[in-house]
C-alpha cells in the first residue's frame, strides 16, 4: 500500500525512490510489526481477561501446567494482525507470493481460531475434531499449492532443490502439488505440537522465518543468486518484507508470552505460522532446508507419531509424554531450561541451513 503510493510520488519527489528498495521496506516491516504488537497487546491481554477467554489445560498433561488454566489465549490473533498489517503496508501488491502467503497465513488462522473457540466455549481441550481440523488445512494447502503450480512462470519454481549440492535438483512435475501441500500442512502442525512452554514455538518461528528472508532476498536477486550458485526466481523478493512481519510481530508476542505468560498464542497462532513458514519454504524452494532449520518443530512431530505408534503396538510408551518438551518437564526440568535449550539448538540448526548458501 505505501509501496503504491512511494512509487506515485516519486514522479513528483525522487527522494521517494528510496522505498523503492527491498532492504529498507523490510526493516520498515519488522519495526511496524513489532510496534502493533507491543502497543496492541496490553489492550488485548486484558480485553481476553476481561471475558475469561483464558486456556484449558489437559486433564493428562503435567501438573506444573495445571497453574496455567486461565491464562489468556488466542493471543496468536495480535501476531497476525501484526503480519497483515505490516505486510499490506511495505509490499509490492501486485506479487502474486504476497497473497498466496497471506491467503494461507489467514486460511490456517481461521481454522485456528475456531479451533480455540470451541475449546474455550465448550471448555473441551480437544477444541476442533482432528477430521475437520484437517480437511480444512488440507483445502487452504491444496489450493495454495495448485495455484503456485499454475502460475509458475520458470521450471524451478516447481523443482525440487537439494541443500548442500550445486547441481542436485529434481522435477517434480504435478509431484510439487502434493510436496507443497506436505510442508504447508506438516509445518503447521509441528508448530502447533512445539506451542506448549511459555516461548517455546514463538522463538524458533522468529529465526527461521529470519533465515528465510535471507533465502528470500538472495534468490530474488540475479547478483547473489548468480554468485552463491542458486537458482533466480523472479518476484520471490517480496517474501522478504512478509518474514521480517514475521520476525518483527513475533518478537512484540515473545515481549508478553516469555516465562511466566501473560498470553498464549493458541492455535489461531501456532497453526498460522507454521503454515506461514511451510509456503515461505515453498516459494523460496528451500523446503529441505526448511526440514533442517526447524529441527525443533520435526522433532517434536516425531516423539508424537512414535509414541502413538509403540503404544497402538506394543501397548508400551517411548517417553513419560509427548510431545517431547512434555517428556523433559516430567524428568524435573525446570521449564526456562527446556526453552532455552531448545533455542540454542534452533540458532545451531539455523546456522547449519544458513550455511548451505555457501557450502555447495
Amino acid at each position: 500500500m505505501l509501496y503504491s503510493l512511494a512509487s506515485y510520488l516519486t514522479q513528483f519527489y525522487s527522494g521517494f525512490n528510496l522505498f523503492q528498495y527491498l532492504t529498507l521496506r523490510t526493516i520498515l516491516g519488522v519495526l511496524t510489526a513489532l510496534l502493533i504488537s507491543l502497543l496492541v497487546g496490553p489492550w488485548m491481554i486484558r480485553y481476553l481477561s476481561r471475558y475469561n477467554i483464558g486456556q484449558s489445560i489437559r486433564d493428562d498433561g503435567p501438573k506444573s501446567h495445571f497453574s496455567k488454566a486461565g491464562t489468556p489465549t488466542m493471543g496468536g490473533a495480535l501476531i497476525l494482525i501484526a503480519i497483515v498489517v505490516s505486510t499490506l503496508l511495505w509490499s509490492d501488491l501486485s506479487s502474486r507470493f504476497v497473497w498466496i502467503v497471506l491467503f494461507v497465513t489467514m486460511g490456517f488462522g481461521l481454522i485456528g481460531w475456531v479451533d480455540d473457540y470451541k475449546k474455550i466455549v465448550f471448555g473441551n481441550s480437544k477444541g476442533l475434531s482432528a477430521r475437520y481440523k484437517y480437511l480444512w488445512q488440507s483445502a487452504v494447502g491444496l489450493t495454495a499449492a495448485y495455484v503456485l503450480f499454475s502460475t509458475a512462470t520458470v521450471p524451478i519454481e516447481t523443482q525440487l532443490i537439494v541443500p548442500f549440492f550445486k547441481s542436485v535438483v529434481f522435477d517434480l512435475g504435478w509431484m510439487y502439488i502434493l510436496l507443497a501441500y506436505f510442508v504447508i500442512v506438516g509445518s503447521s502442525n509441528a508448530v502447533n505440537l512445539t506451542d506448549g512452554l511459555d516461548g517455546l514455538a514463538i522463538l524458533p518461528t522468529v529465526l527461521v522465518g529470519g533465515a528465510l528472508a535471507v533465502f528470500a532476498y538472495v534468490t530474488g536477486n540475479t547478483n547473489f543468486a548468480a554468485y552463491l550458485g542458486i537458482p533466480y526466481i523472479p518476484g520471490v523478493g517480496e517474501m522478504v518484507v512478509f518474514c521480517g512481519a514475521i520476525v518483527g510481530a513475533g518478537l512484540g508476542f515473545l515481549w508478553f508470552n516469555t516465562y511466566p505468560a501473560q498470553v498464549f498464542m493458541g492455535d489461531v497462532g501456532a497453526l498460522a505460522l507454521g503454515a506461514a513458514l511451510g509456503v515461505v519454504a515453498v516459494i523460496v524452494r528451500q523446503e529441505l532446508v526448511l526440514f533442517i532449520m526447524g529441527g525443533i518443530f520435526v522433532v517434536e512431530t516425531i516423539s508424537v507419531v512414535l509414541q502413538v505408534a509403540s503404544y497402538k503396538l506394543t501397548g508400551r510408551r517411548i517417553f513419560r509424554m509427548a510431545p517431547l518438551h512434555h517428556h523433559f518437564e516430567l524428568k524435573g526440568w525446570p521449564e526456562p531450561r527446556i526453552i532455552v535449550r531448545f533455542w540454542i539448538i534452533t540458532v545451531i540448526l539455523v546456522l547449519i541451513g544458513l550455511a548451505s548458501l555457501k557450502v555447495r
